[in-house]
């Protein structure tokens, strides 16, 4: 696959003096002088953000280093049109930039499984909002910000992002990593006991308090536990400080605990 090389970039070797300086001087020389040596040093340093949000669609068919290289891309656009002044971390800037690469680049090889065609429509709407409003609001969009940008419901955003991973199949006989050790096939590790059905009583319990939920709370709770994102990802999606959504989840938890320990009546 032609492309970048992930551990070469073409042009000028950096000097010392771009080895040395840390990636805020550097993101703001190149915001004013375009110079490609700093804009290579900034590739390097980057490089360890590019693998790590590549991995995460390690494990079908791509090669990770083809993953690498489609990733690389979206690092160079990110390193283009990002602004320092706007007072954003560039990693935070340049994550759904990266990903919204990979994301288009799984989009142009074809949906692994059926998916209906106003549905597959929708997600390249939300997947193109989501690569293009960083640029001009500095950070990840929201799911309400993309859902008033698309005229659709924050369902209907959130639906899309989830018919996203409808995009890439993985095969039963795939090797998987755990940390260092030699990959093992999917299938020696499919056919454990589903923890999930121990869940399906605790859900009728608390379902009138689902119901009485906003929906904001609702949102955190499903990015959180269907999701399975990270506090920090999940405000850099809703558009809200990390500890807002800690204290949004654990209010919510406190409640379904306490509607599960009450007896009934």
């Amino acid at each position: 696959m032609s492309g970048i090389d992930p551990t070469a970039a073409a042009g000028p070797v950096p000097g010392p003096t771009e080895q040395l300086a840390d990636e805020d001087e550097l993101l703001a020389r190149f915001a004013r002088t375009r110079d490609p040596m700093v804009r290579e040093e900034l590739t390097r340093r980057f490089m360890p953000l590019v693998r790590r949000l590549a991995s995460r669609y390690r494990g079908g068919r791509e090669p990770l280093e083809d993953l690498v290289q489609v990733a690389s891309l979206g690092l160079v656009k990110a390193l283009d049109r990002f602004d320092p002044d706007r007072g954003v971390a560039f990693t935070t800037y340049a994550a759904p930039t990266i990903l919204g690469e990979l994301r288009r680049h799984f989009r142009d090889r074809g949906w692994s499984v059926h998916v209906p065609r106003d549905l597959q429509e929708r997600t390249a709407a939300v997947e193109k909002a989501i690569a293009e409003m960083p640029t001009k609001l500095g950070r990840a969009p929201s799911v309400r910000e993309i859902s008033d940008r698309l005229k659709l419901s924050e369902e209907e955003v959130l639906e899309a992002m989830e018919a996203g991973g409808a995009h890439h199949a993985v095969s039963i006989d795939a090797l998987q990593r755990m940390d260092d050790s030699e990959g093992v096939p999917m299938v020696e590790r499919l056919g454990e006991s589903d923890p999930g059905f121990e869940t399906v009583e605790y859900g009728a319990a608390i379902q009138n308090v689902l119901d009485d939920l906003s929906e904001r709370d609702r949102i955190v709770l499903h990015l959180r536990f269907v999701e399975d994102l990270t506090q920090t990802q999940i405000a850099e999606r809703i558009g809200v400080s990390q500890m807002h959504v800690s204290r949004i989840l654990r209010a919510t938890l406190q409640r379904l605990r306490k509607e599960v320990a009450e007896p009934d009546e």
